[in-house]
């Protein structure tokens, strides 16, 4: 109880967290509760102590927001006092609406307020009112037991200091231990919802971050999934090679069969278990993994606003529920490359997107990754804009340039607004995630003209992508 009690550590009244405008309403409310509870009119019939044990009990309800435990202490030594020297005799009509009416007590030593009240102030309705909200504000900082401790220890003073009255006295707390009882329930009541409040918004953050690196994961294993078919087939390439270059030299040596045959094996090995890891990561699938990996996913890029909360498994422009944009089912599909990004864009205008691509210069094989990253990044945004910018007309732009692709799509702003989402996507991470993987970056924002553009630069030398990833 020591260490409960005797803590002068100091331990603000927090603010209020929203709206900010208002954050420290509550402060400014208590002190004018001690102001006006502090207000102890003099009079004829009142001891000259009472104003100022008022005054005093007002300053440690004001000090109680940033001390309370001591505030508290002090509380109980202006009881204690208030108790033997504070009383008042004051007449009917000089009542304050606050302070509790006692019966007349006969015998008073003052014949003259015989038909007045008697009352000590610690029973006074302001002493009560200040009391109770030191208690309150205690209740509010500390731990529920604590604040239960400081209650029976307030209700054995004021029981204490009516046994040691003097006897012309008639004050007692019997209306004032219900006034406390009631400040620390609803204090510890409040402290208790906000405890609560503070745990679960904590809780959902840490449930936001873990979505979030859930969310990397899926999209990075379903970016594998994709790259699996251009690792196995350089893989079957050099086990090919490999088994064919000793029938195209005549008369080979020992020393280079065998080394052939170990660069066939090795090759045969890498595809065994790459395709291992592969049937995990397929084995680990949903099916909405699987629609998802088939159809435009991804936080919007509609007009007028950053990213928003896109359909995570929508149907998209330019796919269908397990299929991809030219119908190959997801297990047998080959991996697209921009050799098929014709194809992509007139499914997109038959959707009846006003869609118009531009391509500069020289077009020319790049590496399967980048082709394939850049069909997904282009489908990605596609989908995207249908989707959040319905009827917006939409531009797409390709630049060769000797070290890198850059890529554009821009859409208008809507004519109306977009229909909600059902849920949140993975498209701008899943695009983020192909730009890193490459090396390159991914820009995303709104237009002047009130649109939305997705602009990705990549990287064609795949050994510097390689070096930037590493």
């Amino acid at each position: 109880m020591r260490a409960d009690l005797w803590n002068p550590a100091a331990d603000p009244l927090p603010r209020m967290s929203r709206p900010r405008a208002l954050s420290r309403l509550p402060h400014t409310l208590v002190v004018l509760y001690a102001l006006i509870m502090g207000i102890f009119m003099s009079s004829e019939g009142m001891d000259p102590t009472v104003p100022m044990l008022a005054m005093m009990s007002a300053a440690v309800l004001v000090i109680a927001m940033f001390r309370p435990l001591p505030a508290w202490w002090a509380s109980i030594v202006i009881m204690v006092i208030g108790a033997r020297t504070g009383l008042t005799y004051l007449g009917e009509a000089q009542i304050f609406p606050w302070m509790v009416p006692e019966a007349p007590l006969p015998g008073a030593p003052h014949p003259r307020y015989m038909i007045n009240e008697v009352v000590a102030f610690p029973w006074t309705g302001s002493g009560m009112a200040l009391q109770a909200g030191v208690l309150f504000l205690l209740a509010l900082r500390v731990r529920p037991r604590v604040a239960v401790e400081t209650l029976l220890i307030t209700t054995l003073v004021a029981v204490m200091c009516v046994v040691f009255l003097p006897e012309y006295s008639s004050g007692h707390p019997v209306t004032a231990l219900p006034v406390y009882a009631f400040a620390v329930a609803v204090g510890a009541g409040v402290r208790m919802l906000r405890t609560t409040r503070t745990r679960l918004e904590a809780q959902q953050e840490l449930t936001a971050e873990e979505r979030a690196r859930r969310t990397v994961l899926e999209e990075r294993n379903r970016i594998a999934r994709e790259l699996h078919d251009v690792v196995a087939h350089h893989m079957s390439v050099i086990s090919i090679q490999a088994q064919v270059a000793p029938h195209l030299v005549d008369d080979p040596s020992d020393e280079l069969r065998e080394n052939l045959a170990g660069i066939r094996q090795n090759a045969v090995e890498a595809l065994t278990e790459l395709r291992r890891v592969l049937g995990l990561l397929r084995a680990r699938d949903t099916p909405e993994d699987a629609h998802r990996a088939g159809a435009g996913t991804g936080v919007g890029t509609g007009a007028g606003a950053g990213p928003r909360p896109g359909a995570g498994n929508g149907t998209g422009a330019v796919n269908v529920v397990g299929r991809d944009a030219l119908g190959y089912s997801l297990g047998d599909a080959p991996q697209p490359t921009l050799d098929r990004l014709d194809e992509l864009l007139a499914n997109v205008r038959g959707a009846g997107v006003a869609l118009t691509a531009e391509i500069a210069g020289e077009p020319r094989p790049l590496s399967p990754g980048v082709e394939l990253s850049a069909y997904r990044i282009v489908q990605e945004a596609l989908s995207n804009a249908m989707r959040h910018a319905p009827g917006a007309p939409v531009t797409v732009r390709l630049r060769y340039r000797p070290d890198a692709l850059t890529i554009r799509v821009v859409n208008a702003a809507p004519g109306a607004p977009p229909p909600p989402s059902p849920g949140a996507g993975h498209g701008l991470l899943g695009m983020r995630e192909r730009a890193a993987m490459l090396g390159g970056d991914l820009a995303t924002g709104p237009t002047p003209d009130g649109g939305y553009e997705v602009s990705v630069f990549l990287p064609v030398d795949s050994q510097k992508g390689i070096e930037a990833t590493s």
